[in-house]
């Protein structure tokens, strides 16, 4: 088996476990391609991407452009005759000529079975649409979004206990051991025909809004407990309690009727919210300009306000 000269394009903490099993094998990373440090943080210090912290000390070249459109980066990108370009998670578009440089063109690891969602958001989407089943696709890029032939998928199941957290971790590992995979398949010239997808099943995960993160009770509990599982750890699914913004971390869906939706009960030591179709076991939460507490410990608080308020509609 031959090995590949790589161009390796990532910035989050998703595309990390990939570029360290790449730099574990017996393929060459001539290049790291992330985006510039940027402010973070409540002092607003420069940042370096993950991507870029996990290779800043292994002397190889770090370019960090703003855009790679500019025949200058094309140019340096060319001078590194790479075999192969592999994208995660980038965040800049790819032109055509840049598409094009490496001998057998650019790869990307995408987080679902593609054609479901395509798009930046494809974790989240999968946790909140229910579905059972999402994966890593190995992908051929193209000039579409998402629309590049496939070269290997593996899938992971979605249990109800998920958040977006907990599937981005796995999913990183599964795309890091599918990347290899692939790779040594194209060195050792066995890879199979890439697979075209199906536009007619196509799915679009559109960017996350902190606008979605707003509760609405007036949907059943387990389409709540979705969102709130998607969107844990951004931007945090949230709802007022006692006329004070609170973010809910976790809860767990429960049969019943707890009254009109969006109303606070205490039922044996927990605290339920109703929604549209059963209610809403929360677990935990965290009030504005707090830490993360147990319901237990919010009633502990709150339990007599609780008491009051509903005594007050009854």
């Amino acid at each position: 088996m031959q090995s590949l000269r790589v161009i390796y394009a990532g910035t989050p903490a998703f595309a990390v476990p990939a570029l360290q099993h790449l730099l574990d094998s017996d393929h060459e990373v001539v290049a790291v391609l992330t985006q510039p440090d940027r402010p973070a943080g409540r002092g607003r210090r420069m940042q370096a991407s993950p991507v870029k912290q996990s290779v800043q000390d292994s002397g190889i070249p770090i370019l960090q452009p703003l855009s790679l459109r500019e025949q200058p980066i094309q140019d340096q990108l060319n001078g590194f005759a790479a075999d192969l370009m592999v994208v995660t998670a980038y965040g800049l578009i790819l032109p055509e000529q840049v598409l094009t440089l490496p001998k057998h063109g650019c790869w990307n690891i995408h987080a679902s079975l593609l054609p479901r969602w395509r798009g930046a958001a494809p974790i989240q989407r999968a946790i909140e649409a229910g579905d059972k089943t999402t994966g890593i696709t190995i992908m051929q890029m193209d000039r579409g979004l998402d629309t590049g032939d496939m070269l290997l998928q593996h899938e992971l199941p979605v249990s109800d206990q998920d958040t977006s957290a907990s599937l981005h971790e796995s999913l990183a590992e599964i795309g890091a051991a599918a990347l290899i995979e692939c790779i040594n398949r194209l060195a050792a010239d066995n890879l199979p025909e890439a697979e075209k997808q199906n536009p007619e099943l196509a799915t679009y995960a559109h960017r996350l809004d902190k606008a979605e993160a707003q509760i609405d009770w007036s949907v059943p509990a387990n389409v709540i407990d979705r969102q709130i599982r998607a969107f844990n750890p951004w931007p945090v699914s949230w709802t007022n309690l006692l006329n004070k913004r609170t973010r809910i971390w976790q809860a767990q869906p429960v049969e019943g009727d707890y009254g009109i939706p969006g109303e606070l009960r205490k039922d044996r030591g927990n605290l339920i919210i109703a929604c549209s179709e059963g209610g809403l076991n929360i677990q935990q939460l965290q009030p504005e300009g707090s830490r993360v507490i147990s319901a237990r410990d919010w009633l502990n608080a709150h339990g007599s306000q609780l008491d009051q308020a509903n005594t007050s509609r009854s």
